[in-house]
């Protein structure tokens, strides 16, 4: 399978390079892209700037939010072991 060569953040700032005013021929050259491959990204992650940080903010609140659940299930784990074995 074909590893992705720029992430989204990157396609984001090169879209945004675009939008300040470099010509897009500049860009795709600086970038090593074609122009159609400017153009489709341009199409499918116009307006992401602000989804992709809030994408990133909460993708690091769910791996926190995952790491505790995984603590406290194993806490709870323990002690009933523990109480299990008292009794």
């Amino acid at each position: 399978m074909k590893r992705k060569r720029f992430s989204v953040e990157q396609i984001v700032a090169v879209l945004k390079q675009a939008e300040v005013g470099v010509p897009v021929v500049e860009v795709c050259r600086q970038v090593g892209i074609t122009e159609q491959t400017f153009y489709r990204w341009k199409a499918k992650y116009m307006g992401l700037e602000i989804d992709v940080r809030q994408i990133k903010r909460l993708q690091e609140e769910n791996g926190k939010l995952k790491k505790l659940v995984a603590e406290l299930s194993l806490d709870k784990v323990m002690l009933q072991d523990v109480l299990s074995k008292k009794f």
